[in-house]
């Protein structure tokens, strides 16, 4: 996209509100040629330094709402256990590490122990060398085998990129050993032609849990001398496989463990994880084994300056309803870009979806053209939907320092090697604290000190994190969550297990308790059979296919170009009412196109190329109703409920609204048919009294509540490892089913996700930062930075924002104290 196509009114959106000129005469560090950096960290000005410069000018420095100085830490070194073979300690000293942290030696003693463990650090703390000890070590005892294959390990990631850059490393890492380590990845872009390779003689192989549901694991009779051998398995990235996913991967994990068992092996699961709460809780629940934790980081940290930077409101622009309109967080991180761009600070900037990470680059680079005709090329975007080249390219001009910024997904968060970077900008909180000290511990990694912003969005979770620091220094990192006992996950993967091998009763303890009560279901719907060896699958289909482990169920809606048929990809059969309905935006890797008819008999959506000054949003109505109430406290006369709920959705109309601005331009009617889910939910009620003594009357209780519940939704995922978008809510001035006014708010996948759960236990301190964020704001009556909702099927009406803070500070004042206990 080109800014000269920007619609009308996105230019004032993007103009710089006050322009502070910056200088070239002190760069972050200095070059020998084009754009390489030396070694010399004196020649780089303090974080604090680079700060103040941004925060230059009356308009700049009120955008500051805190700063946080984290102190630099001195390492504490240990040594290997004599157990880790010579070679493979002199391979290491090799690539320049004399000694291990204390945290890598702990780790690799487990290891060899026999025992799994976890390595929660910080980034850059050198988890990867922690568990590659061991692992290389193996591997070279392996290559003494009669057999020349030994020992075999399996290296998971969540991600391809990642997958690609942990086999360079390894290779490099383990270059002196010869032969004895042979590692090699296998996912869907492994030519035909090396697939067999990969599985006769590979003895390190990285591959991703999709890879290993659909591809290795249904192949077991091929992999057979690989499991046979196996020593041990790395979960990179932990921390990532939360909610619907993460229950999904530990019921792979879980076929995994059941094969190697049919094969004579039991491997050591060894994982890694960006600094988590309850982490190894959290990693034996997703492996189904004990495993222990390592969390004492002793890897050296240089200082780091962590500054919270709210945008100003635009005193010009109405939204929904009259509601004040904030300058865009990606309007924001553009203007900061450019300037630490100009001064030479090498920058990467986190940004939420492909199109925002096109969009900052692209004005950032016509800002530069301004400043010095040179500057513009040493910017880019990276995101996903990137050829593995151009994405390997991009990552070797940033380490090197040809370029200065680039704009990214977090297709970069995870793990990938671009050490050498001094700031990083993160465009709106990413949804949990593990993944803001994951994007923030980008900068720094040689151990120099680093400047990390968070640039809040329009977003009531946003909007209190700015006005709280206290909620992202002086809190643990939430922990992962996941329920592998969903009977919408665990459903598909009995059927995988059993056609890879026949289900037997002593495979009930090992998917579950829920396992028992599944398989007569699954035998009436004629998907297994029982014979005297168990449990059979009977069909032709693979069973694999039942399920895409990264969406919630069901056959996903096929993406396809009308002109041409070519298939573009596929979108969750849950999210398709509202992702691709007719009229909707559709973006595929940068190109934009508009949905002309979704066929939802034949699961396929059919779009054509288009450039629309619009994007689009679904609106719905719901109504729900309660099946079961598992749980329940007094909350004074009022009550705290968690259960199964059923959720009645309709997809009935969409807004068009401008890009960057949010101006809503229209609305047009959908005829779609209403759906329903079976999922839990956490629910609260308020009686007479209750309403009499915050004075709400009936009047403004519907507002109250819809704007409680709109606020509660974007404020959970600080307690809960979710995205708004994976939880929904209702409010009802007086529910049939409680006969009280109630609000909901419920998981958004079939059989829950842990979300509702998690929201039970700390509903205190949940609710507590919900009215907490809508009293601070400083709109006068509701904006989208604290009640106002993006996917509110009622167009945002009614709310009322100071009725809700009436409402919550009563309800809290009955709350038992302290909460409910974590579970």
């Amino acid at each position: 996209m080109a800014f000269n196509h920007l619609p009308a009114g996105a230019h004032d959106a993007f103009r710089p509100l006050s322009r502070t000129p910056v200088t070239h005469s002190v760069p972050m560090a200095n070059t020998h040629g084009p754009g390489r950096p030396t070694a010399d960290a004196d020649s780089r000005p303090t974080p604090g330094t680079v700060l103040d410069r941004l925060s230059r000018g009356p308009f700049r420095s009120a955008r500051i709402t805190h700063t946080e100085h984290l102190p630099p830490r001195e390492g504490r070194h240990a040594v290997w256990p004599d157990r880790i073979r010579t070679d493979v300690v002199a391979a290491i000293r090799a690539a320049g590490i004399d000694h291990p942290w204390e945290h890598q030696a702990s780790v690799a003693e487990h290891a060899l122990d026999g025992e799994s463990v976890v390595v929660a650090t910080g980034t850059a703390s050198g988890k990867s060398l922690a568990y590659l000890a061991p692992v290389l070590s193996a591997l070279a005892d392996g290559a003494q085998a009669p057999n020349g294959r030994g020992a075999t390990t399996l290296y998971l990631a969540p991600t391809k990129a990642l997958a690609a850059d942990q086999r360079r490393a390894v290779r490099d890492l383990a270059a002196p050993l010869g032969n004895a380590v042979r590692p090699a990845v296998y996912d869907g872009d492994t030519p035909v032609e090396e697939r067999e390779w990969v599985r006769q003689y590979a003895n390190h192989v990285l591959t991703n849990p999709d890879m290993l549901h659909r591809g290795i694991l249904p192949a077991h009779p091929r992999w057979s001398s690989f499991l046979r051998a196996l020593r041990y398995v790395v979960i990179d990235e932990c921390h990532t496989y939360r909610g619907v996913f993460g229950s999904h991967v530990a019921q792979v994990l879980r076929r995994l463990r059941r094969l190697c068992a049919r094969y004579g092996s039991h491997p050591v699961f060894l994982l890694a994880s960006a600094t988590a709460g309850e982490p190894a809780a959290a990693a034996s629940r997703l492996t189904g084994v004990p495993v222990i934790e390592i969390t004492d980081d002793a890897s050296p940290r240089g200082e780091v300056v962590f500054a919270l930077w709210e945008p100003p409101l635009l005193t010009e622009l109405r939204g929904e309803r009259g509601a004040p309109v904030r300058r865009t967080a990606t309007a924001e991180t553009a203007d900061l870009l450019t300037d630490l761009v100009v001064q030479g600070v090498r920058t990467v900037a986190f940004v939420r979806s492909r199109r925002g990470a096109e969009l900052i680059s692209v004005i950032t680079q016509e800002r530069l053209a301004e400043v010095d005709r040179s500057l513009p090329r040493r910017v880019a975007a990276y995101r996903g939907g990137y050829l593995p080249e151009e994405r390997r390219a991009l990552e070797r001009a940033l380490h090197s320092g040809e370029l200065l910024g680039l704009a990214a997904t977090t297709a970069l968060e995870l793990g990938v090697d671009v050490s050498g970077l001094d700031a990083v900008l993160i465009t709106g909180y990413p949804g949990t604290r593990a993944s803001l000290w994951q994007q923030a511990g980008r900068a720094g990694r040689s151990g120099q000190g680093a400047l990390a912003v968070l640039i809040a969005r329009d977003d009531p979770l946003d909007t209190y994190l700015v006005h709280h620091p206290e909620a992202l220094f002086r809190q643990p990192v939430e922990a992962t969550v996941l329920d592998p006992d969903n009977p919408y996950v665990l459903a598909p993967h009995l059927c995988a297990a059993a056609e890879e091998l026949p289900l037997t009763e002593s495979d009930l303890d090992l998917f579950g308790p829920a396992t028992e009560e599944l398989l007569p279901q699954l035998e009436a719907a004629k998907l297994l059979r029982r014979r005297a060896s168990g449990w059979h699958w009977t069909r032709r289909e693979r069973a694999s296919d039942l399920t895409d482990i990264r969406g919630g169920g069901g056959r996903p809606v096929q993406i396809v170009e009308a002109s041409t048929g070519r298939l573009l990809g596929t979108v969750d059969e849950s999210a398709a009412h509202t992702a691709v309905h007719e009229g909707a935006v559709h973006l595929h890797q940068g190109r934009t196109y508009l949905v002309r008819h979704l066929d939802l008999e034949g699961s396929a959506a059919l779009v054509e190329a288009a450039d629309p000054p619009f994007s689009t949003t679904a609106r719905d109505t719901t109504s729900i109703s309660v099946l079961e109430t598992e749980t329940e406290i007094p909350w004074g006369s009022a009550r705290l409920c968690f259960g199964s709920v059923e959720v009645t959705n309709q997809v009935v109309s969409y807004l068009r609204r401008k890009l960057i601005t949010g101006e809503v331009l229209g609305e047009a009617k959908l005829d779609l048919p209403p759906r329903t889910l079976r999922t839990r939910a956490v629910w609260w009620t308020v009686t007479e009294d209750q309403l009499d003594e915050a004075r709400i009357d009936p009047e403004i209780l519907g507002g109250a509540l819809h704007a409680a519940e709109h606020a509660s939704i974007g404020i959970l995922p600080l307690f809960a490892t979710c995205d708004r978008w994976d939880i929904g809510g209702v409010s009802v001035p007086l529910h049939p089913d409680t006969l009280l006014p109630t609000v909901f708010v419920y998981d958004g996948h079939p059989g829950g996700a842990g979300f509702a759960e998690r929201a039970f236990h700390t509903a205190r301190a949940w609710l507590t930062a919900t009215r907490d964020a809508i009293a601070a704001c400083e709109c006068e009556a509701g904006c989208p930075s604290c009640i106002q909702s993006p996917k509110c099927g009622n167009g945002n009406d009614p709310l009322h924002k100071r009725g809700a803070v009436r409402l919550l500070t009563r309800l809290l004042s009955e709350s038992p104290h302290p909460p409910p206990s974590t579970p």
